[in-house]
């Protein structure tokens, strides 16, 4: 029989742990696990995103950061997923020198920071304060989704990857179901289109500094030790000029992974056509916040199937990753022949004619779409993140990766909110989006199919490259 390929990949440093961090609180008959451990840890860094990327996410739900008027907020995420885009590259490097606690303890003001702009904006119409709020949000989200990819990907055993994802963007995605709820209570009885109000930004900018305020908590990866007894080993670069090394490694040794590019630059462009080319254009303030609802509640229903899925003990790895890529296939021809015929009963020019209430004659068929592309989104990111855990379990290895995912994305998207804010017909976006998934999966078959196996190698990636490990001991 061949030895468990969980225990070969977890045995990294082994080690009985003693302190409050790793005390288990008995409740009757059960035993909590400690703070210190892997679940915790991710359930506690996915209520931080709760708070803060969740909410960001119910906000550009509503299309136009919940103004009537998309450019401004168009405008700043342009200037925000610009300086993601830079940033990524290098987000394992500051997140390796700050340690989690601080990185996502940074990250989070910036999400403060951008909806207190939009608070500001009811008021003093000034556009340079929003972008520049967006151009600095770009820098935080970089590093503290470094660091959430991290945690969710290399703490996990390999046969537990999948759940770990799933639960983390299914709690995530509870910060945007909740952020529905409160511009839905405030407009429920409003039929008319317009910006949200004050308190809508005030209710989120408090629930955002709480969510820092909750990250300053959070454990570092050297305090963090499986129930094995092993702990994490992360690489740390003492100067900008090893990072760069260390990418152009990755590239050389790992060239294929460039197939998976597409993949990752269309995984934000559809948001775009989502949020402001179909929420925002057909659809009143409350249905907006009603859809927007529903949207985020069908992510963590597709999450949890589709992590479960990818988790399948009785199928391979190899094959669950070949039958998924397939089955995504289907998935994004099918919603997405559906959303054409959707597009082609509107465009810019008669959309505001045509704005729907959730009362109105012909809301169902919309509404199942939308709910459906919230599903679709799910699909997609959990299926990139469980692609990369899969294809290795080194940790520096996949903060690169991360970082390339996270880059690409956000390049994406800045091309694609701007393309938005030059009035560009919503044929054109709808097709560009469609087209940029499809050639996302044709690239990415490839590199299912002949780089997947059905277990990764040990964490030895790192030996032998001159790093410092998680707890600052040389590797």
């Amino acid at each position: 029989m061949s030895p468990d390929p969980d225990k070969d990949v977890e045995a990294v440093a082994v080690h009985s742990p003693s302190g409050p961090l790793y005390y288990r609180v008995k409740i009757g008959p059960f035993r909590l696990p400690y703070f210190a451990s892997p679940i915790v840890q991710l359930l506690y860094v996915a209520v931080v995103f709760f708070l803060c990327p969740g909410l960001y996410n119910a906000l550009s739900g509503l299309g136009g950061g919940g103004q009537l008027d998309a450019t401004v907020a168009n405008n700043a995420t342009v200037a925000l997923y610009s300086t993601f885009a830079t940033t990524a590259f290098f987000s394992g490097t500051v997140c390796n020198k700050l340690g989690v606690r601080i990185t996502l303890t940074l990250g989070c003001l910036g999400y403060s920071l951008y909806i207190a702009s939009f608070l500001c904006y009811n008021h003093t119409k000034s556009a340079a304060f929003v972008i520049t709020a967006g151009a600095l949000l770009g820098m935080s989200a970089a590093v503290i989704w470094a660091a959430q990819t991290v945690i969710m990907i290399s703490y996990p055993k390999e046969s537990q990857k999948g759940k770990y994802i799933a639960i983390f963007w299914a709690i995530f995605n509870v910060g945007a179901v909740i952020g529905s709820l409160i511009p839905l209570a405030q407009t429920v009885n409003s039929e008319e289109s317009g910006a949200v109000g004050d308190a809508t930004y005030s209710a989120f900018l408090a629930l955002t500094a709480l969510g820092a305020i909750m990250a300053m908590f959070i454990c570092n990866a050297s305090k963090v030790v499986r129930t094995d007894g092993s702990t994490i080993t992360l690489m740390q670069h003492p100067t900008w000029r090893s990072e760069l090394l260390g990418l152009w490694e990755t590239l050389r040794t790992d060239w294929y992974i460039t197939a998976l590019f597409p993949m990752f630059f269309a995984s934000n462009w559809f948001y775009t056509y989502q949020f402001n080319d179909v929420n925002l254009a057909r659809f009143d303030t409350r249905t907006r916040s009603l859809n927007s609802l529903l949207y985020w509640c069908s992510q963590i229903f597709g999450a949890l199937a589709w992590g479960a899925f990818l988790d399948m003990p009785h199928l391979k790895r190899k094959t669950r990753a070949r039958a998924g890529l397939l089955a995504l296939f289907v998935i994004t021809m099918g919603l997405w022949g559906g959303g054409y015929a959707f597009q082609r009963t509107y465009d810019r020019q008669s959309a505001p004619q045509q704005q729907l209430d959730w009362t109105s004659k012909g809301y169902a068929g919309p509404v199942i779409l939308y709910i459906c592309y919230g599903l679709f989104d799910a699909i997609w990111q959990t299926y990139i993140y469980w692609t990369l855990g899969a294809i290795s379990n080194d940790s520096r290895k996949l903060a690169i990766l991360a970082g390339f995912y996270k880059s690409l994305q956000s390049a994406g998207a800045a091309i694609v909110y701007r393309i938005d804010a030059l009035k560009v017909p919503y044929m054109n976006i709808f097709a560009s989006t469609w087209g940029l998934l499809a050639v996302g999966l044709v690239f990415a078959a490839p590199v299912v199919w002949t780089k997947i196996e059905n277990h990764s190698e040990p964490h030895d990636e790192s030996e032998g490259k001159g790093g410092v490990t998680a707890d600052g001991t040389a590797s």
